[in-house]
């Protein structure tokens, strides 16, 4: 009898795959139910759980392992084939994991609302029931005494049962490899988050908390729904997760772990960070990002073009930070406590995400603050790494000619906060989306606080800083965005000094402002941190603020809406940067048609004049050469004017622009598209009224706030 021809190996697999859907999804129907039913069967879909997740990681390991040299004959679409498949074990792994999450939350629900039953009893019934289980007061003392020896037990107090929720490989001598579904004994815990264990060959190592479960929870809530006794040692079990410490010290509760997350979802609904922490997919310190949800829900208040208008004082009659000097034809310079420049060269030792996600933008957030507040804007500057070096990312110290401005690592910073914890803070962070379900989010990798003045209010110098980074949020205190580093400096002084190399860092470097430069940021508002290659664009608008509000208003007392395209869309391009990169380049190619001397006598390419930077002894000296400042000056902004309108405001309201969405590669790269297309027939046509007025240009329906700026409604009240 011939032998049966095997099965071509892809097709076994995806044939396994589609057996282990149809399991998952009656398991998910069967789970519907667990609320109304046993513990003993909850238990048994909790396990079913465990042991589908291990059959569907063995099928995705032997998927990985598959060639295409290794069919029999050859396959059409190899390489989608597998991809598929990939995706749909993907997908069936975080379903198992999460109906686990669920289980267990339901479980934990169960135990607190028991818990709570039992301290609102009344006294009488607890007595009653103690008497009816020791049949008196002296059999209920000795048993209570017998109950505390044997948790007094070293077997029974420190040896505990677990199960994990991944696998693990020993990263040093002394660690403990396991897999996931493996069933593991606690003997001590520790409270660096390394645990040593055993498993069951009896084999000892240290373990990382994060992986780890509680085995067999339904055994102990059987238990606490008999007697009060069960109900302590659940209740100690749940100790013993979030408090590290065995002598009752008060410990800070960790949220890296499994169950934490779970005990979290009592009082809100699990979310995705928590999910991705329980399966490993995110490092212990990672966080939802704090900046980024203050950019999200807090309106425009911690926006650039919020700091950028003009703020009255505190009787709002006037305006604080924009005053007009007449001698010098324009607005008037105001110094702050803090101005000075600050330079991102890199970060080192980032930890990776897992590969259940995917990694859209990497970038670093950073404002300023006193610690506790957010008192400036909150700025943005994206990072660039290689494959090479995934841990290492880098910024652009000097962005000029095409580079975007969102790349620009020089950044200026000006405060005139009188708060002496007055600082900056950075935090780093990544946007993701999930593969499995295609969800979008933010997360934080890890923060600093840089203070700008020592304790005696002296500000700090300017060098270059390596600054650790803190895991968690800016509101939580000693946690670490990579736990394991600081396990491993235990020991000698050379693994010390090893692990010091290995903890994630930010270079920076703070620069003092020379003449020149003070000059130039001087007109900017007293608050506002931004990028140096779009500065003098900044400017601009600020003197045009001042020519409009304080040089040409008919009545100062007027609160009129202003007839004034520019004041009333410029700040928008300050949350769309490919269009400020759009302006800058054109005003770049504008400025090399101009005479050296009218550039001289103005803002020209981030610098200020020249003019501007001498005392105003020499600029009055002689009335022709003042007269020739004003109207070079005067020139400059007009040109400006006619850049801005012939570039920006058609980009604005264009409908081939699609809407700017952050960390959107395909948005951006559209965008980038439609603008490049854009300058480029406008370059050819020598403007872009021919492009406005061809049939095929299709804009947005005219709205009035396109032209008029209504400064009542825009500018910042003052808060002292």
């Amino acid at each position: 009898m011939l032998a049966r021809r095997p099965r071509d190996p892809l097709q076994a697999l995806r044939r396994r795959g589609q057996e282990l859907k149809l399991q998952v999804d009656s398991l998910v129907t069967e789970s519907q139910l667990t609320g109304a039913l046993e513990p003993s069967k909850r238990r048994d879909i909790y396990q079913r759980c465990i042991q589908l997740k291990q059959a569907v990681d063995e099928n995705k390991n032997a998927l990985q392992k598959l060639n295409k040299a290794d069919e029999a004959a050859p396959v059409g679409n190899y390489e989608q084939r597998k991809e598929e498949e990939h995706s749909l074990l993907e997908k069936l792994a975080c379903q198992l994991q999460e109906l686990a999450v669920g289980i267990s939350k339901k479980d934990t629900l169960k135990v607190e609302a028991h818990s709570d039953k039992e301290e609102d009893d009344t006294t009488e019934e607890d007595e009653e029931e103690e008497t009816e289980e020791t049949g008196g007061e002296e059999e209920e003392s000795e048993g209570d005494e017998e109950g505390k020896q044997e948790q007094a037990s070293p077997e029974e107090a420190e040896t505990v049962t677990y199960i994990a929720l991944g696998d693990f490989a020993a990263q040093q001598a002394g660690d403990l490899t396991f897999k996931k579904g493996d069933i593991l004994r606690i003997v001590e815990k520790k409270p660096d988050g390394w645990w040593l264990a055993k498993d069951a060959e009896g084999v000892e190592g240290l373990i990382p908390r994060t992986y780890l479960e509680p085995y067999n929870k339904e055994d102990k809530l059987e238990s606490s729904e008999d007697s009060e006794e069960g109900g302590e040692e659940d209740g100690e079990e749940d100790v013993e997760v979030v408090d590290e410490t065995a002598d009752g010290a008060q410990v800070k509760q960790r949220t890296d772990s499994h169950w934490s997350a779970v005990r979290k979802a009592i009082s809100e609904q699990i979310n995705t960070v928590d999910v991705l922490a329980t399966m490993g997919a995110i490092p212990a310190g990672f966080r939802p990002s704090t900046l980024s949800q203050l950019l999200d829900e807090a309106g425009n208040q911690f926006r650039a073009s919020y700091f950028l208008q003009p703020e009255l004082t505190t009787s709002q009659l006037a305006f604080r930070d924009l005053m007009w000097d007449a001698k010098a034809g324009t607005i008037m310079s105001r110094p702050s406590r803090v101005s000075l420049i600050l330079t991102l060269w890199s970060c080192k030792m980032i930890p990776l995400p897992g590969t259940s996600i995917q990694v859209l933008s990497r970038h670093i957030r950073l404002c300023l603050s006193d610690g506790s507040k957010v008192l400036s804007n909150i700025h943005t500057v994206r990072a660039v790494w290689q494959p090479k070096k995934p841990k290492t990312w880098t910024f652009s110290p000097q962005v000029t000619g095409i580079l975007p401005c969102l790349l620009d690592g020089d950044c200026f910073i000006r405060s005139n906060s009188s708060t002496p914890d007055l600082g900056i803070l950075f935090e780093l962070g990544i946007s993701y989306i999930r593969n499995s379900t295609g969800e979008r989010g933010e997360l934080s990798c890890g923060w600093v606080f840089l203070k700008l003045f020592d304790a005696s209010g002296v500000p700090i110098p300017a060098k270059t800083y390596e600054l650790f980074l803190n895991g968690g949020t800016p509101y939580e205190k000693g946690v670490e965005v990579d736990p394991s580093v600081s396990r491993r400096a235990q020991g000698s002084v050379f693994r010390q000094m090893i692990s010091v190399r290995r903890q994630p860092q930010l270079l920076v470097k703070l620069r003092s402002l020379n003449r020149r430069s003070r000059a130039m940021l001087s007109l900017l508002p007293e608050t506002l941190v931004g990028s140096m290659c779009s500065a003098h664009l900044l400017i601009f608008y600020r003197q045009i603020l001042g020519d409009v509000l304080l040089r040409d208003r008919t009545s100062l007392q007027s609160a009129d809406l202003i007839s004034h395209p520019v004041l009333a869309t410029f700040p928008l391009l300050l949350e769309q940067p490919d269009v400020m990169d759009a302006l800058r380049s054109s005003w770049a190619e504008k400025e090399s048609t101009l005479k050296r001397a009218e550039k001289d006598q103005g803002v020209t390419s981030g610098r200020f004049c020249k003019a501007h930077c001498l005392s105003h002894r020499e600029l009055l000296s002689s009335r022709k050469k003042q007269h020739r400042w004003q109207r070079d000056k005067e020139l400059l902004k007009a040109e400006f004017l006619l850049v801005y309108h012939d570039c920006v405001l058609p980009l604005l309201h264009s409908t081939l622009l699609p809407p700017f969405r952050w960390a959107e590669e395909e948005t951006e790269a559209a965008r980038w598209k439609a603008i490049a297309d854009f300058l480029k027939q406008s370059r050819e046509n020598e403007g872009s009224l021919k492009a406005l007025l061809s049939p095929d240009g299709v804009h947005k329906p005219f709205d009035l706030s396109e032209q008029t700026y209504d400064f009542l409604g825009e500018i910042r009240k003052n808060s002292g």
